[in-house]
């Protein structure tokens, strides 16, 4: 029986989500220099607290080992940065930021985001813990506090009179082992009259479209709305508005503020999908049963998909080298007996091995060289970008494969 609590409201941990079979970290790539080196493997096993209903993944590893030295930067997908763009539009009509407002961005990576509100005459300040990333956005002219967030980095940013009337964090939510720390340090760096906003996967979307890839030990936690209003409402802080976005295979961007500052009413969008989660069943039990079913037989397909094209001489590729497509990757068994190698367009995964499976990566001109047979899209999320990207691969009869919800070819 499991001895795990709940990170945020300390039930025991007894019901099992989906179990995944064990897994390196997903961001540690392999240097060749370390392909005689055995690598640690962790549980990936998922838990449902049944009294607020976080599913969540015990932390196995601390997070100063995770990211401190971090391969993921965000600017290298186009998409990432359109979307980035279009919020800053949004919040500075929306909310009227600009010049002699200071926006606060926590986990902001290599400045994807912050660079806009730079570009507006905007202060700007980034909290990033993995200095290797921040190093970039530092080059970019923006200031970056190298450092993980929490109440006590919240404590001094406010003793040296950096408070924030914009607080954003980006997919940073699910990164966050002491939730409770991460959310009270949110709501001490936010202004009296401030807005906060936060965006992550969306739970329900995550089990509606079989999504177990975005599973993996960087992600300590997974949100439905009604759980993660609970949180803030513990801290005080109130959810006034909530957009659904096509991110990542869907996710939420929720917007915050302080109890006393009711000048920003509660929206319908709120109350509506509080009540067609309620609906949807987030708080039965019996709701999540029929999840880690579904995970095996997308494994099935794909093994069969693959088995099946290497048995009739045909060759396969990856494209990218994204966390959730180690997580798929290790769980169904996959290595280069069944992929040649993956290429990425990030230069900082180029010339490493994924992790646990050791297939090489590759810079994406690989694929015009071996000309395979079929590319399969693991970061599945940006397959239309990737789609046109690599275009090239129609002219020898090339297809691509997605694995998630279910195996296509396209």
């Amino acid at each position: 029986m499991s001895t795990y609590r709940c990170r945020f409201c300390d039930a025991p941990l007894h019901h099992v989500f989906v179990d995944l079979g064990t897994s390196p970290l997903s961001n540690a790539y392999v240097r060749p220099d370390q392909l005689g080196q055995p690598e640690p493997f962790f549980p990936l096993t998922v838990y449902l607290c049944t009294e607020c209903f976080l599913v969540q993944l015990p932390a196995f590893e601390a997070p100063e080992h995770i990211f401190r030295d971090y391969a993921y930067f965000s600017s290298y997908s186009d998409t990432w940065l359109q979307h980035a763009r279009r919020y800053v539009e949004l919040v500075r009509e929306r909310f009227g930021i600009g010049p002699g407002h200071r926006v606060v961005e926590v986990a902001s990576n290599d400045g994807y985001l912050l660079q806009y509100f730079l570009e507006c005459g905007v202060d700007v300040l980034g909290i990033e813990p993995a200095a290797n990333v921040a190093v970039v956005a530092q080059a970019r002219g923006i200031p970056t506090l190298v450092r993980f967030f929490g109440r006590q980095t919240a404590q001094d940013l406010l003793g040296e009179g950096c408070g924030a009337d914009l607080l954003i964090g980006n997919n940073v939510l699910a990164h966050v082992p002491d939730l409770n720390d991460f959310v009270a340090g949110m709501r001490m760096l936010l202004r009296p009259e401030g807005v906060l906003t936060m965006e992550f996967p969306h739970l329900l979307r995550l089990m509606a479209e079989n999504q177990f890839d975005t599973i993996y030990h960087e992600h300590f936690s997974y949100f439905s709305f009604v759980t993660v209003e609970r949180v803030f409402d513990a801290h005080d802080l109130v959810l006034f508005d909530v957009e659904e976005l096509p991110t990542h295979g869907g996710s939420l961007r929720i917007y915050a503020r302080h109890r006393a500052h009711t000048a920003l009413a509660v929206t319908d969008r709120v109350r509506e999908l509080r009540e067609r989660e309620h609906c949807a069943g987030v708080t039965r039990v019996e709701t999540y049963a029929a999840f880690a079913e579904r995970v095996h037989e997308t494994k099935r397909q794909l093994l069969d998909f693959l088995i099946r094209a290497r048995r009739a001489g045909k060759h396969i590729v990856g494209y990218g080298a994204p966390a959730k497509g180690n997580t798929l990757l290790n769980y169904c068994g996959i290595r280069t007996d069944f992929l040649d190698y993956t290429v990425d367009r990030s230069p900082h995964k180029q010339g490493l091995f994924l992790p646990g499976t050791r297939i090489p990566i590759y810079a994406p001109e690989k694929i015009a060289e071996t000309r395979p047979d079929y590319v399969l899209i693991l970061p599945w999320n940006l397959r239309e970008e990737i789609m046109a990207q690599m275009a090239l691969i129609r002219e020898w009869g090339g297809q691509f494969v997605v694995p998630v919800p279910r195996v296509q070819v396209l």
